[in-house]
């Protein structure tokens, strides 16, 4: 702006008036030469501008999910400035410096607030990991030397099935577990600390040894220290023997060989040592590392030995962990007691458990309601190395899962909300594939078809007959099931033997539901519509008037379970003629008689085996190749017609068919057919 003056006269006094112009005012004027030219355009020269003034008044550039501190970052004001203008923004309820703010209305608002205009833009790039890192939780990194304390051992118990590992665990803990286990095996993964007679606590693990509970048996691999494997000296290495000895060298756990059943008559000890030499084992007595401990869990031999032999080798191992911080801990079975809830058997791993801890566990969270040990005694809290039993879960955690503890129950459900998130990109991604091979699947039929009809032509295609369209299940029978078991362990074995079946193309085997828990009206409900039978594995059933319309079958053995599943698979097969052979023949001599005025051939012939039946079928054989497959016309000894001819008889055999001509060496077979059911071939591996 430029400031000029003007001095006028009003009445008898002069006065001085400022006069205000700008730069627009003062253009030049255009010269008679620039008149006569059209050509050249005069602008208006520009406002002035400083760099102050466009920053003061420039937008900020904000995209959706940005978190409060980018926003703050992008306003150029302080963290709690911004966080203070939220409180007056309705929707703005988390004013966390790493909370996403979803929705757009909501930053302009806070901006708004602030006094700055706002531009939106597409959210940068930003690093996946640090997302990762910000959005979900991970274990803490090693805690410093100082904060380390000792800890017992978690020791799991493995070996094959009938070999005795419960019995052991009884003895060590005076208790009698392996009585009621369903059919004397162990079928859930048990967690329970012992004191020894040295006054060491030890944290043992039961697995199961059953061909079904592989995946339970490599749980209990990962999670433990040290493994006792129970050999029966009777049986030496067995098939679940080998998959423990191949488990523990890949999770690089040590090895202490129990040898178990040394009181009895038929037990080879040295013969046991040499089959666990030749797994590689390398043990004491030949220079390694692996001790041998021949005991008797049922007489008690030896065991104090055991514990030694445990005690040291945890000793060598200086086991410590960090009690301190939030809690980590590793799923060892998780079930659906019907009177508490969802609860998981749990090992704390490092940090100590406390009622009221933030847990979670893949997609299932917990606030902790309850602690309690494995005689169902509740605790203050769970140091590590410590198994607990925790009750709280909302939804039901998977055995082998990690286990973490949060802050708040918000950041909880933030964390689970990502991560279902990351569940669903994952399944899509699994599923493209599939969806890809279905499209070229469909292409080709389609450009088949395509061919078709351009070779048939269009008309004789018009006037053809419309073909039904016929589903590839027509005809084939289907058995549809709905498991349910007692702890998620038990269900993830049921289901991971079904997955062994594979003679689909007789008979279909339809999973149509699968959960943990005592079977429920719902299940009923699905049983009906689908004409299933439910399997309760271990868990209670309704005794209502819908459930007498379903098929229920409660079983707490799994091979039993198994069985049964296998003759109802039989049971929808369609039943097979089967032949069955009566007798057999040679052929002597080929002769003719006078028939009317026709001659027909008859085979003179000796029965070789078994009986010939006149109304039963005949086959003629000649080396090898079937020759007549039909009805007999005439049987006769000697003159006469019979019904039957023994063994070592000779007889007269005349085919209906007169054209048919028997040779000397050809072989007469006399057999019958029967319907027989099926059984299906299906064999689970035990």
């Amino acid at each position: 702006m430029f400031r000029a003056s003007c001095i006028f006269r009003m009445g008898s006094t002069l006065r001085q008036r400022p006069l205000h112009t700008g730069v627009a005012r003062l253009k030049r004027r255009k010269t008679a030469e620039e008149k006569k030219s059209p050509r050249i355009i005069e602008y208006s020269p520009k406002k002035l501008q400083s760099a102050n003034t466009t920053a003061a008044h420039g937008a900020t550039d904000i995209w959706r999910y940005m978190s409060v501190a980018e926003l703050a970052k992008k306003l150029e004001r302080p963290l709690d400035d911004v966080q203070e203008a939220m409180l007056y923004v309705p929707g703005a309820d988390n004013i966390e410096a790493n909370a996403k703010l979803e929705d757009l209305k909501i930053i302009q608002n806070i901006a708004k607030k602030l006094g700055a205009k706002t531009r939106v833009v597409a959210a940068p790039e930003a690093d996946t990991e640090d997302e990762h890192k910000d959005r979900d939780v991970f274990p803490r990194p090693p805690a410093p030397p100082e904060l380390l304390k000792h800890r017992p051992p978690v020791v799991t118990v493995m070996g094959h099935v009938d070999h005795g590992k419960t019995t052991l665990l009884d003895s060590l803990r005076g208790a009698d577990v392996a009585a009621g286990e369903a059919g004397g095996i162990t079928q859930h993964i048990g967690a329970f600390t012992v004191t020894l007679e040295n006054g060491e606590k030890v944290t043992f693990l039961d697995t199961p040894g059953h061909a079904a509970f592989s995946a339970m048996r490599a749980r209990g691999a990962v999670a433990t220290d040290i493994i006792v494997l129970v050999v029966a000296a009777e049986d030496g290495v067995m098939a679940q023997t080998r998959e423990v000895i191949q488990l523990a060298k890949e999770a690089q756990v040590p090895i202490i060989v129990a040898l178990n059943k040394i009181d009895k008559p038929e037990a080879n000890i040295e013969k046991s040592k040499t089959e666990l030499a030749q797994m590689g084992l390398a043990l004491e007595e030949h220079g390694g590392d692996v001790q041998v401990i021949p005991i008797s869990a049922l007489k008690g031999t030896n065991l104090e030995l055991l514990a030694e032999a445990v005690s040291t080798q945890a000793t060598l191992m200086g086991l410590k962990a960090d009690p301190t911080g939030l809690v980590e801990g590793i799923v060892v079975e998780s079930k659906t007691d019907p009177r508490r809830g969802k609860l998981s058997t749990a090992i704390v791993t490092r940090g100590t458990l406390r009622k009221g801890s933030v847990l979670l566990s893949g997609l299932a969270h917990a606030k902790v309601r309850g602690l309690f040990d494995h005689n169902g005694a509740p605790l203050t809290e769970a140091a590590p190395g410590t198994p607990v039993e925790i009750l709280g879960w909302r939804e039901l955690p998977l055995a082998g899962d990690l286990i973490l503890e949060v802050e708040t129950e918000k950041k909880a459900h933030a964390v689970l909300k990502y991560r279902e998130h990351q569940a669903q990109l994952a399944k899509v991604e699994s599923s493209s594939d599939e969806i890809r091979k279905k499209e070229e699947e469909h292409q080709a039929k389609y450009r088949a078809e395509r061919e078709a009809r351009r070779l048939a032509g269009r008309f004789r295609m018009r006037g053809g007959q419309r073909v039904k369209q016929i589903d590839k299940n027509d005809g084939i029978p289907r058995v549809s099931v709905i498991v349910k078991g007692d702890v998620h362990g038990s269900v993830e074995a049921i289901l991971d033997v079904l997955d062994t079946y594979n003679s689909n193309d007789r008979c279909r085997l339809d999973i149509v539901h699968y959960g943990v828990g005592n079977v429920t009206e719902g299940d009923l409900e699905l049983a009906k519509a689908f004409n299933a039978i439910i399997y309760a594995f271990s868990v209670e059933t309704p005794q209502t008037k819908e459930s007498k319309d379903v098929k229920i079958k409660s079983y707490n053995v799994i091979y039993r379970l198994i069985d049964d599943l296998k003759e109802q698979l039989s049971s929808q097969l369609p039943p097979v003629e089967v032949e069955e052979q009566l007798g057999e023949a040679n052929v002597l001599q080929n002769f003719f008689i006078n028939e009317g005025r026709k001659e027909v051939p008859v085979a003179g012939c000796r029965c070789t085996k078994g009986v010939l039946k006149k109304a039963q079928r005949f086959r003629l054989l000649r080396d090898g190749e079937v020759i007549y497959d039909g009805a007999l016309e005439s049987m006769r000894h000697l003159k006469n017609e019979v019904d039957s001819i023994k063994k070592d008889v000779e007889c007269g055999l005349r085919f209906k068919d007169a054209k048919v001509l028997p040779q000397p060496g050809d072989v007469i077979q006399c057999y019958t057919t029967h319907m027989e059911a099926q059984k299906t071939d299906w064999d689970p591996g035990f």
